[in-house]
């Protein structure tokens, strides 16, 4: 393997991305409940807090919404702070900084304040989690103008995606799944800047494009690997929720007529919805050989039980059947 070529795990990706970030602006520090901890946020800040220590990695109290007015001001001042939630869930505790202050500011000053904020956070899906550990927010988030919303889904995409993020001017919010922490890749040395918001086509097909969000792009993967002698999938992994890169999607299906698009939230109301909406809007519905399908969480609060689990998250079982449906139609 090439030297320029590490692997790394997702978990790695993340606290690599947070030590890079900080190695290259000193105006970079991390601030979040229990980021100087043994554990280290899932070990994501473990790197960062041992080469930079309390000054720039600093353990917070519990008070969401005063932490996201605290790391507002900061990024006015010109400090560029990277604000960590252990869960997305927590975050609706910030909803009233983040939706009336960080995502205005820019807009109600004429451009004079920006606001360089980064909000991190994770997205589960474990048996036992519960109601208010499982949710995945991201349309919530996204429907706010002001506010970018990306959701990596690689090791290489968590590292790079969000350095990027944190070098923007306006604020992003991070989500990563902690259901891929152990996804391994060989990830370049070398950070290579690139549009954080722009998705990419992870595998060519010709039959049906498969849209997919988060860990949902791994789901896709099975997929494909299932139907490799039965359909071809052309799978794009979405990456950035806002903005949204429609380009990628609808020149997609111009080749294939078939869209499916995998969301790890809820169908109504949410990143599939949109999706489909905005393809619409774009193109003759001719364009489509069958109706667009989507694939998202049950409309219900997320069991503990993993009894209940089976059919709650989407899987790959789930990708294959809808698939097999708008080959059928």
């Amino acid at each position: 393997m090439n030297d320029s070529l590490r692997e790394l795990t997702y978990v790695q990706a993340i606290g690599e991305g947070f030590f890079r970030a900080m190695e290259k602006d000193q105006k970079v520090f991390l601030m979040g409940e229990g980021v100087d901890n043994v554990t280290g946020v899932y070990g994501t800040t473990l790197k960062a807090f041992g080469n930079f220590g309390p000054k720039r990695v600093i353990d917070t109290p519990l008070s969401e919404n005063a932490l996201t007015g605290i790391a507002i001001g900061a990024a006015m001042d010109g400090l560029r702070p990277v604000l960590i939630h252990q869960r997305n869930d927590f975050m609706l505790l910030t909803m009233d900084q983040l939706v009336n202050n960080a995502a205005k500011l820019k807009f109600v000053s004429a451009g004079r304040h920006s606001v360089p904020l980064t909000v991190v956070s994770f997205v589960a899906r474990k048996p036992g989690e519960g109601v208010q550990h499982s949710q995945s927010l991201q349309a919530l988030f996204a429907h706010i103008p002001g506010l970018k919303v990306v959701m990596p889904a690689s090791p290489r995409d968590a590292r790079d995606l969000l350095i990027a993020t944190i070098q923007d001017d306006d604020p992003v919010i991070v989500l990563f799944h902690r259901s891929l922490f152990e996804e391994r890749e060989w990830v370049p040395d070398d950070f290579s800047p690139e549009d954080p918001y722009s998705a990419k086509i992870l595998q060519g097909g010709s039959d049906v494009t498969v849209v997919a969000v988060s860990v949902a792009v791994r789901d896709a993967k099975e997929a494909a690997r299932l139907l490799k002698d039965e359909v071809s999938l052309e799978i794009i992994d979405l990456r950035s929720i806002r903005p949204l890169d429609t380009y990628l999607i609808v020149n997609s299906l111009r080749n294939t007529g078939r869209l499916l698009v995998v969301d790890t939230g809820w169908t109504s109301f949410g990143v599939s919805a949109e999706i489909v909406a905005q393809v619409a809007e774009q193109e003759d519905f001719s364009l489509f050989k069958a109706p667009p399908k989507r694939i998202g969480m049950l409309e219900t609060p997320a069991p503990a039980t993993p009894f209940l689990l089976t059919d709650y998250h989407p899987t790959a079982e789930h990708i294959v059947l809808a698939v097999r449906q708008l080959m059928n139609y």
